[in-house]
């Protein structure tokens, strides 16, 4: 019996999705938790899977526009089952008949060549019935082939499509790569003519303009906010990380999992928040939220922009374990594999620049967090210590405080519990 397929709440602040992509196309039969169309949010984008086995009778919206969270985006049936009447079956399911579908906002999905906004009524079907791709218009992908094909040098418009409906898929793009390879015998003779600006951007002789991707914008947005909003005070400290290093060359020598600096400055976080729980808290209209576990973002660098992924309940875990996790949100954060549940939550985030050289900066806060702990390179310093001048290895920190839920004294208490941790190590492994 047909159904209606509505946009799901992928995200628990969104109140509307771009519709990414659809991996099933129009007609074409589905089984319990096979993808079903990719969704797009401020944050990540997520693959939503069936849940039972089916077939995609009506796609109401072509990939691409952006829709309300509950409105229906398409029809489903059991295997067999045929539309018939599209104007009937739809009004009887409660949906406007075609000529009378809102028209949808459409946002730039940078990734898919852009197409011209229809001038009257919105497009309802994505593909034709046959599942053959729409090679005249949008090019159906997957976030990681797209992915892939930009690290690659690849267009994605001149890849052919083996996934449903012809979308291009990772093994599309490792074929192409591998194919490109076996016919690079010799170097390409260079060109006389002057390299065209890639079509995505535009511009004169003297600048080029990159198109704002949706994470950009999303990222411009919070972070603008942020200052306005965020009544910001900072805390600067130094810490000495002899024992801290000398502790990790320890631990890798007889760990299967490696451990960086940064797991062990994460665990440190851990340790101020339960030593000072009054920072593990967020400003909300009415009250200050206290948690009860601790849950760290950490900043991760992607080709797209700045990803924030919260470790949770980190005060019980291992520095091994805070380690294996980390690692494994960057590798999907950079293959695009992070769902918008990755991304919500916490109090504090850790972000590190010290692998750049970076000696001290000031960041800010992701909201609606209070805090945000910006760490910089470990460097030979002469310190004091017993009267006596000697050198040792030092880290600079700089902690950016929501002054809504937390005051001067709470954060400097803090401070002075992340500073004792890091430079006596041995209590972040017992």
């Amino acid at each position: 019996m047909a159904e209606l397929f509505r946009m799901p709440a992928v995200a628990a602040d969104a109140a509307t999705a771009v519709l990414s992509a659809w991996q099933v196309a129009e007609g074409a039969s589905f089984t319990k938790d096979d993808a079903l169309v990719s969704i797009e949010t401020d944050k990540a984008e997520v693959d939503v899977s069936a849940e039972r086995d089916g077939v995609l009778l009506k796609a109401l919206y072509e990939a691409g526009v952006e829709i309300e969270v509950g409105d229906p985006i398409a029809v489903l049936g059991t295997a067999g089952e045929q539309t018939g009447d599209l104007d009937a079956l739809l009004a009887e399911l409660g949906v406007a008949a075609p000529a009378e579908a809102r028209q949808a906002v459409r946002r730039d999905v940078p990734e898919e060549p852009a197409v011209p906004a229809p001038s009257a009524a919105p497009t309802l079907s994505l593909a034709p019935a046959s599942g053959e791709p729409d090679r005249g218009g949008r090019i159906f992908s997957s976030p990681l082939a797209r992915r892939l094909a930009r690290e690659a040098g690849l267009g994605i418009e001149a890849l052919t499509g083996t996934g449903p409906g012809g979308r291009i898929v990772r093994r599309d793009v490792e074929a192409a790569v591998a194919a490109g390879r076996a016919q690079a015998t010799e170097p390409p003779v260079p060109q006389a003519t002057t390299p065209a600006a890639p079509a995505s951007a535009a511009g004169t002789g003297d600048h080029e303009d990159i198109p704002h991707t949706r994470m950009r914008r999303a990222i411009a947005r919070r972070l603008t906010e942020s200052k306005q909003h965020t009544p910001h005070f900072y805390l600067r400290a130094t810490c000495a990380v002899d024992e801290l290093l000398a502790l990790r060359q320890r631990i890798n020598a007889v760990s299967p999992v490696k451990i960086s600096v940064n797991d062990l400055l994460i665990k440190a976080v851990a340790t101020a928040h339960t030593r000072v729980p009054e920072m593990n808290a967020v400003w909300q209209p009415d009250a200050v939220r206290r948690f009860r576990t601790v849950d760290v973002s950490v900043a991760i660098a992607t080709d797209t922009g700045l990803v924030t992924p919260v470790l949770r309940g980190i005060e019980n875990l291992s520095v091994s374990a805070i380690a294996t996790r980390t690692r494994a949100f960057a590798e999907r954060a950079r293959s695009g594999g992070l769902v918008p549940a990755d991304l919500e939550g916490g109090s504090i985030t850790v972000s590190n620049l010290g692998m750049y050289g970076v000696e001290e900066f000031a960041a800010i806060i992701n909201p609606p967090q209070a805090a945000i702990l910006a760490i910089g390179a470990a460097r030979d310093e002469a310190v004091v210590r017993d009267g006596a001048v000697t050198a040792a290895k030092v880290l600079g920190v700089v902690l950016s405080v929501d002054h809504r839920p937390v005051d001067g004294a709470v954060a400097a208490r803090w401070l002075a519990a992340f500073t004792e941790a890091v430079e006596n190590p041995v209590r972040l492994v017992v």
